[in-house]
């Protein structure tokens, strides 16, 4: 029966998918071919992430690896039998080996490393004290990436804000300025200004060509944070007071041992990018780029390295676990799985399901449409990862990167500062969200929920991005 029903599945698939039958001899997955159902476990998946947390609350604590997993499975087992398990498997082991592998090797790192510094002593939030330690992270973000700046300064600002009866707002605005905005001005900053940086678009180019949109979209977010903070720190004037966790010390930093590892960690990341030296090498048919190895090998031994120098106290006191870093890698191993065919639906361009889409980012005379480039790689970064997306626009746009940063500036200018700055708009937009979200959520912070959340970027950045759309891309 077992056999009978093995044999059956290709067949059976065929009848289902005709346009499929071809599918099988070509390992690689034909977009153009497939149907929106192919988004569902995405989609899925997604949706588990915005309700469990709220649904069903300790089904979700104990078992999101699992419902995770089960979501990439019911991605992956179809995939192999309609288009035969040698093309599902190297989609699959492509985005786990070249992508997923990097990314959390890369959070990890500092995530271990940032997690050895500790800014020690009791800093008093107040809204000028809280906006002063933003507008630093968000620009510290385009130096050491948004990654690095969230992970060394969450924490401080956590304890700056644990005897306050209003909290949440404080880590939300540091998602939005710190974990994304700030992220913009090199590629350094952000994934997808590094893969700009990779496809040949000049380490500064970010740097002339966003400052002022970047100028504007912070600092319009840090003044309404402002004056929301300040509001609210009137109202609790006038409540009982918390008794503060934090006991007022001289403010000091510690750790500094892990500051030559952070900057090892840029250097690896740079180097990467420098040297080619044509070497690769083959795994399960993935072909994997000595530099990048070296690279990924390099990292990973910082960390193990920032282990050994941190002191335990220093740990303790950030209230190190290593919880976070566990939800965010089994998450976004499901996510990394499941959105393998949206983006080889995205990669098809006009032929593919979401062609309507594709098409408005063109004007009737065929010229790139700016805004409308700025907001669908901005809208897609929202709930996709925002890397992939930024190269499936790069690509769109014409790929060469000479042209677009010529004839073409603000085009690629568009592409870029959707896919960093609306990353901010949900908690899986860009990496550093959720483990912001996780950190701060494991130090007793009330967050709100995924739709909960969208509900303040909602309010606060899509009319945000809508001025600086028409204001520069219109």
């Amino acid at each position: 029966m077992a056999r009978t029903l093995a044999a059956g599945l290709p067949a059976l698939a065929v009848l289902l998918f005709p346009q499929f039958a071809f599918a099988a001899a070509d390992h690689e997955l034909p977009g153009a071919a497939m149907s929106l159902w192919w988004v569902l476990p995405f989609a899925g998946l997604l949706l588990s992430i915005a309700t469990g947390p709220l649904l069903f609350h300790h089904v979700w604590e104990h078992h999101y690896g699992k419902i995770a997993a089960g979501w990439a499975a019911l991605a992956v087992v179809p995939l192999a039998i309609a288009f035969g398990i040698p093309s599902a498997m190297e989609a699959v082991l492509h985005t786990l080996l070249t992508e997923y592998m990097s990314f959390i090797i890369l959070l990890f790192a500092l995530y271990t490393i940032s997690g050895g510094i500790l800014l020690a002593g009791n800093i008093h939030g107040t809204p000028l004290v809280n906006a002063g330690l933003l507008l630093a992270g968000a620009l510290l973000a385009s130096v050491i990436g948004t990654t690095g700046a969230s992970m060394i300064l969450i924490r401080p600002i956590l304890r700056a804000n644990d005897n306050r009866p209003f909290n949440a707002h404080v880590v939300i605005f540091f998602i939005f300025l710190v974990s994304n905005i700030g992220g913009s001005l090199t590629p350094l900053g952000d994934p997808p200004l590094f893969v700009g940086f990779l496809r040949g678009v000049d380490f500064f180019w970010t740097t002339a060509n966003l400052w002022r949109e970047t100028l504007f979209t912070g600092g319009l977010v840090l003044l309404v944070f402002l004056a929301i903070d300040t509001m609210l720190h009137r109202r609790e004037a006038g409540m009982p007071k918390i008794k503060d966790p934090t006991p007022d010390k001289t403010v000091r930093l510690r750790g500094v041992a892990n500051l030559p590892l952070l900057a090892g960690v840029i250097g690896a990341i740079l180097l990467s990018a420098t040297w080619k030296p044509g070497v690769s090498f083959s795994i399960f048919g993935v072909g994997l780029e000595l530099q990048n190895l070296a690279r990924d090998v390099v990292i990973l031994a910082l960390a193990f390295a920032s282990l050994a120098v941190s002191r335990k106290s220093h740990r303790e006191a950030n209230g190190f676990t290593w919880g976070p870093i566990a939800e965010v890698a089994k998450l976004f191993a499901g996510i990394f799985i499941a959105i393998v065919p949206v983006i080889a639906i995205l990669r098809a361009g006009h032929d593919g399901a979401l062609a309507p889409l594709v098409a408005l980012v063109t004007s009737d005379s065929g010229q790139p449409n700016d805004l409308a480039y700025f907001w669908l790689t901005g809208a897609l970064s929202s709930f996709l990862d925002n890397a992939p997306t930024y190269l499936v626009f790069f690509e769109l746009a014409g790929g060469d990167a000479q042209r677009l940063m010529g004839e073409f500036a603000t085009t690629l200018a568009a592409i870029s500062a959707g896919a960093v700055f609306m990353g901010a708009n949900t908690y899986i937009g860009n990496a550093p969200n959720f483990m912001v979200y996780a950190i701060a959520r494991h130090r007793g912070v009330k967050m709100p929920g995924f739709f909960g959340y969208m509900a303040w970027s909602g309010t606060v950045l899509i009319p945000t991005f809508l001025i600086a759309g028409f204001l520069f891309f219109g």
